[in-house]
């Protein structure tokens, strides 16, 4: 059993917000009203909106499970009780589990999309990465379950998670991503997806909605990705003799290593009509991007290429696809080692989806949402501690 929450709200770095962190939080809650209660009116003993707050606030404070979550009720009762009604007290295990179990995912995603956006309004998003997780523990063998399979959409600048869906379990990413897709408003993003969301299909829609894609290029399109590889190699060797070609070169230390990273990027005009070219919906720059890793016992060397309807500018398109990986680091590696989701073994029904939904929620007030502490300038981390949870419910 979790035992986060018992833990002091440790002091951070300090961080100036974005926007006004009452801002972000205040109407927090009227975007989960719309849920609709799936009990039976007579069995309601507790409000939904009562269930939905303490189990938001406990998977912050470190919470993985129904008693967890409980025994946060219980040991914060008294400060809850200043702003829920919890008419009959804290909600046992089985309440909160029954309820989350039979939550309609879509209602609970869609509650948490109406609440990000009205985040993104006022913050502003440019690059947005999209990758999918596994959740490995939520798999049922006695059941023949598979495990949890959703993607999900992160602001990288902002960081924030804009929405998830999750996977079906006869399906793959290539019909999840269009879902996704469809259910944000992404005009003027530009959006980044690595090889298994390298689809005409996908970059025709994503120039249906006004924005601009990065797609990564791999043996999954074997003729094009061997056009865009030996036309870049031949290139190469000549030193990009009379090519239109831009540049980015960088060196970056850190984590015991050096790594330098060089970006080619090039109009499609430059190059000889490649495969299929005129099915790729705005397809204008291709990319290579070079990188040199010297460890301290090897240097390796990766070579990637990409293809994007942005013009060419290899320090934009550069920063964006370094940002891509800023949803592996900061939210599927946080997401296992801070809240343990693929130890969960969460499975019934539908709460592996809805859990997996509450923990991106904590994710985006811990990523996004600081305050400063008045006595000493720093800034702690909101639904912690109970100075901090009262700026995101609008308490004194």
């Amino acid at each position: 059993m979790s035992t986060g929450f018992k833990k002091k709200c440790k002091t951070r770095k300090s961080v100036t917000p974005g926007v006004d962190s009452k801002e972000i939080t205040s109407n927090f809650l009227q975007h989960f009203t719309g849920i609709k209660d799936p009990r039976a009116e007579r069995t309601r003993l507790h409000l939904l909106t009562d269930i939905i707050t303490i189990s938001l606030l406990a998977v912050i404070a470190g919470a993985e499970g129904w008693e967890d979550i409980e025994e946060y009720g219980l040991s914060k009762k008294e400060w809850l009780e200043t702003f829920l009604e919890l008419p009959e007290g804290i909600p046992s295990p089985d309440t909160f589990r029954r309820v989350f179990e039979r939550i309609n995912p879509k209602e609970f995603e869609q509650c948490f999309r109406n609440w990000v956006q009205s985040l993104v309004e006022k913050l502003g998003v440019e690059v947005v990465a999209i990758d999918g997780k596994t959740h490995r523990g939520s798999y049922d063998r006695e059941s023949k379950l598979k495990a949890l399979h959703t993607v999900s959409a992160w602001a990288c600048e902002n960081r924030l998670i804009l929405g998830q869906t999750k996977v079906s379990c006869k399906s793959n990413e290539i019909t999840a991503i269009p879902a996704l897709l469809e259910t944000l408003n992404l005009s003027g993003c530009i959006i980044t997806i690595d090889a298994m969301g390298t689809q005409k299909s996908i970059a025709e829609q994503i120039i249906a909605g006004n924005a601009d894609y990065i797609l990564s290029l791999k043996d999954n399109h074997p003729t094009l990705h061997q056009q865009v590889k030996n036309w870049f190699e031949m290139a190469q060797s000549l030193n990009f003799k009379d090519v239109d070609v831009s540049i980015s070169q960088r060196v970056e230390k850190g984590h015991h290593r050096i790594e330098n990273r060089t970006v080619y990027t090039v109009p499609v005009s430059q190059l000889p009509a490649l495969h299929e070219q005129n099915q790729w919906a705005g397809l204008t720059t291709v990319v290579m991007v070079v990188r040199k890793i010297q460890h301290w016992n090897k240097t390796t060397h990766e070579v990637q290429f990409y293809i994007t309807s942005l013009d060419s500018d290899a320090n934009k398109i550069g920063s964006a696809i370094r940002q891509h990986w800023g949803i592996e680091n900061s939210v599927h590696w946080t997401l296992d080692v801070t809240f343990h989701e693929d130890e969960s073994r969460i499975r019934s029904m539908h709460s592996p989806q809805n859990f997996a939904l509450l923990r991106r929620i904590a994710l985006n007030a811990l990523d996004r949402d600081f305050i400063f502490n008045d006595t000493n300038g720093f800034p702690c981390s909101p639904l912690v501690c109970t100075k901090c949870t009262n700026s995101v419910f609008g308490l004194p």
